[in-house]
C-alpha cells in the first residue's frame, strides 16, 4: 500500500512516500526550488518521491494532507468575531484569499494532483488533523512500541499544544491547549521583539540567549503568560498583535519591556541578549512543566516530540537531563515539513488499521531520505557547470578530505541521501575542524554570511560522545543541547570571565573551541556507522590523524538559501563563497584550481533570513 503525505501553502512545503508503513522518500520544495520555506504546492518534491520509489501517480492508493482547512477557517472567523471590531483592516485581507482559494483546498489539491494523472479520484484524497500529523510523524516512526507524544508549535487549526499516547498502532490524542494560547507564538513575539524574522530566526534567539541573563523572565511570568504547575498556561492577548493584525507584538508589549521592536539592522544590545536569554527560560520552564505532567499522567517512560517547539534543542536536553523519562526520541522534521510524514503513516495506522512493527529501529533512517545521485551522473553534472574536480576512490576521497580538514580548511561535502529536516546531517553539509579556535568566526562570516553569535553544531562518533559531552545517548538528529565535558573545558582567566554579552565571543572556551558556546554547550550530533557509514569514515579517518572524533557540522548553503540539493547547487555555493574544498561524491575540487570566470558573490545572493 502506498500513501503520499503532503504539507503546503503555509511554509516548509513537503511531500513524503510511505510503502506498506515504511518511508521510502520525503523532501522539502525549496530544496528544489530554490526558495527559502517554499509554501507552494509541492509539485518538484512529490516527483522525486514517485520517482523515488518507481511508480506513477496512479499507484497511489491514497494522498493526505497534513491538516483540515474548515477548521482552520474556523477558528479564523471565531477569532475575528471575538475581537471585533479590532482586526478589521487584517480580516478585509485574509477573507477573501480564503474564500477564492483556501476554503475550498479539497479542489485545489485535486486540481494540482489531476496534473500528475488525469485518472485520480478525489475520494483517495484524505485529510489529518494537523496536531494529529505532527504526533503521529513523532510517534509512528520512533523506535518505541508505546510512548507519550508532546507536540508544540504556533498553531495548528485550533491546538497549540498537544498531549498524546501512542501504543502500537493507535494513537490518541487525550489532551490540548487551544489558540490563541500558545507556547510556539509566544516565542515567536519574541523573536519579531528582538528583530528576526518570525517561523525562521526562532533559533536565533535560542542561540543569541547565552550571551544574556534571564532577567525578564519574572516579567514575562508575571505579566504575559498564566504558568500553571502542570505546565497548562494562557497568555494575556493584550500584549499580542497575532490574533487580528499584521505584528506579533503591540505597544503595550513594547511599553513593558522599556524599548521598542529593534530593527533587523539595529546593532544587537546587551538587552536583546537578556531579552532572548529571559524567553528561553520561560520556554524551559514550560516544557519541563509539561513533560513532568505527561510522564505522571502517561506512566511511560520514553517520550516523543513534534512541533516547531520541539526544534529547541537546548529544551530538549533539559527535557532528556530532567530524568522523567529515560529515552526521548524526536521528529528531525518537527516543523511542518514533517506533517508530510505524519499525515501519511496517521492515514495508514489509524484510518486503515494497519500494524506497526518496531524492532527498536528508527523509522526515519538518519533523515538521509532525499535524492541521491550517482557518481557518473555527478561527473557530467559537474563538467557541465564547468567544475574542475579529480575523481578519487573511496578511501583517497576519505583521506584527501580528513587531511584539508586536518589542515583546518573549510571543506563542502555532498554525499548519498540528502536529509529530511532543516539540518545538515553529514549529507549535504559543511565541515570544519572543530579544533580550530578561528573556525567559529570564519565559517559565519567568510562562509556562511550570517551573523557572528550564531553557535555551530559538533559531528561526534557515537561511540566516542561521552568522552567529549555529557551525553551518553543517541543524539543522531543534532537536536538536543550537552554541555562539553569538564576535562575538555579550558579554564578562563578572571579578565575573560568578566566579559559580556559578543564579548565572549572569541574567546576559546575548550578544546573544540568551534563548537563551544559562551556557555559551555553543543548542539550534539552522533555520527552512526549503520546510518551514514562514509561520514562515520571520514570522521574516524580525522580522529586517527587528529586525535579528536568531533567535527563542525552545519549546513551547506549560505545565509537564506536553503540546503543545496544537486552538484550544481554545491558547485554554485562552493564558487559563490570562501570554501576552500568541495568533494561530491568521489569528486574533490580545490577553490584554487576552480576557472575565476566561475566566481560568484554570495554575500548578499539571498534575502536575509
Amino acid at each position: 500500500m502506498r500513501i503520499l503525505g503532503i504539507s503546503a501553502f503555509y511554509h516548509d512545503s513537503a511531500a513524503a512516500l510511505i510503502e506498506d508503513g515504511r518511508i521510502v522518500a520525503a523532501a522539502q520544495e525549496e530544496r528544489f526550488t530554490r526558495k527559502k520555506h517554499d509554501p507552494g504546492f509541492p509539485h518538484h518534491a512529490i516527483a522525486y518521491c514517485l520517482a523515488e520509489a518507481g511508480i506513477a501517480a496512479e499507484e497511489l492508493d491514497h494522498v493526505v494532507f497534513y491538516d483540515k482547512p474548515f477548521l482552520k477557517f474556523e477558528r479564523l472567523l471565531e477569532t475575528y468575531v471575538a475581537m471585533a471590531p479590532r482586526g478589521f483592516a487584517s480580516f478585509k485581507m485574509s477573507i477573501p484569499l480564503w474564500l477564492k482559494e483556501k476554503l475550498f483546498q479539497k479542489s485545489l489539491l485535486t486540481s494540482e494532483l489531476k496534473t500528475l494523472t488525469e485518472t485520480f479520484d478525489r475520494e483517495r484524497l484524505l485529510f489529518c488533523e494537523h496536531h494529529l500529523s505532527h504526533a503521529a510523524s513523532a510517534f509512528y516512526p520512533s523506535p518505541y512500541e508505546s510512548a507519550a507524544v508532546l507536540t508544540m508549535d504556533g498553531v495548528g487549526e485550533w491546538a497549540t499544544t498537544s498531549a498524546a499516547v501512542g501504543d502500537g498502532s493507535k494513537l490518541e490524542i487525550f489532551q490540548e491547549i487551544h489558540f490563541p494560547h500558545s507556547l510556539g507564538l509566544l516565542y515567536s513575539a519574541a523573536t519579531y521583539y528582538t528583530g528576526f524574522k518570525v517561523n525562521s530566526g526562532e533559533y536565533k534567539v535560542m542561540g543569541l540567549a547565552p550571551y544574556g541573563e534571564p532577567k525578564y523572565a519574572k516579567l514575562i511570568l508575571d505579566n504575559l503568560i498564566d504558568l500553571k504547575p502542570d505546565g497548562s498556561f494562557r497568555l494575556d492577548m493584550s500584549y499580542f498583535d497575532y490574533c487580528t493584525g499584521f505584528t506579533m507584538t503591540n505597544d503595550r508589549f513594547a511599553k513593558l519591556f522599556g524599548q521598542p521592536v529593534r530593527s533587523p539592522d539595529q546593532l544587537l544590545t546587551p538587552f536583546h541578549m537578556d531579552v532572548a536569554a529571559s524567553i528561553q527560560a520561560v520556554l524551559e520552564e514550560t516544557v519541563l512543566r509539561m513533560t513532568r505532567s505527561l510522564a505522571k499522567q502517561t506512566n511511560s517512560r520514553n517520550l516523543c516530540l513534534a512541533g516547531g517547539v520541539a526544534l529547541n534543542c537546548v529544551a530538549n536536553g533539559k527535557i532528556l537531563r530532567d530524568g522523567h523519562f529515560d529515552n526521548i526520541w524526536i521528529q528531525p522534521a518537527a516543523g511542518d515539513a514533517g506533517g508530510a510524514v505524519g499525515a501519511a503513516l496517521s492515514a495508514y495506522h489509524g484510518f486503515l488499521n494497519q500494524p506497526r512493527t518496531t524492532n527498536g529501529a528508527d523509522g526515519m533512517t538518519g533523515a538521509y531520505l532525499g535524492p541521491r545521485y550517482e557518481q557518473a551522473d555527478i561527473e557530467q553534472r559537474l563538467k557541465q557547470a564547468g567544475a574542475k574536480f579529480t575523481v578519487l576512490d573511496e578511501a583517497g576521497m576519505i583521506d584527501a578530505t580528513a587531511q584539508a580538514l586536518a589542515d583546518q580548511q573549510a571543506i563542502g561535502w555532498f554525499q548519498g541521501r540528502m536529509e529530511f529536516g532543516p539540518r545538515s546531517l553529514g549529507a549535504r553539509s559543511i565541515l570544519g575542524d572543530a579544533r580550530s579556535p578561528a573556525m567559529q568566526k570564519n565559517l559565519n562570516l567568510k562562509v556562511k554570511y550570517r551573523e557572528s553569535f550564531r553557535p555551530f553544531a559538533p559531528a561526534v562518533l557515537r561511540e566516542d560522545v561521552a568522552d567529549w559531552f555529557d551525553l551518553s545517548s543517541d543524539s543522531p538528529y543534532m537536536l538536543i543541547v550537552a554541555d562539553v565535558r569538564g576535562d575538555k573545558r579550558r579554564q578562563m582567566t578572571t579578565e575573560e570571565q568578566a566579559l559580556f554579552g559578543i564579548d565572549k565571543l572569541n574567546i576559546a572556551r575548550s578544546e573544540i573551541p568551534a563548537v563551544t558556546h559562551v556557555d559551555y554547550s553543543a548542539r550534539v550530533q552522533t555520527v552512526h556507522r549503520e546510518t551514514n557509514p562514509l561520514f562515520h569514515r571520514l570522521l574516524g579517518r580525522f580522529k586517527q590523524l587528529t586525535g579528536c572524533p568531533v567535527l563542525v557540522n552545519t549546513s551547506f548553503n549560505v545565509r537564506g538559501e536553503p540546503i543545496v540539493c544537486t552538484p550544481e547547487d554545491a558547485f554554485r555555493c562552493f564558487m559563490g563563497n570562501e570554501l576552500d574544498l568541495l568533494v561530491v561524491g568521489n569528486c574533490v575540487m580545490r577553490k584554487s584550481e576552480q576557472d575565476p570566470s566561475l566566481k560568484l558573490d554570495y554575500s548578499s545572493a539571498f534575502e536575509a533570513d
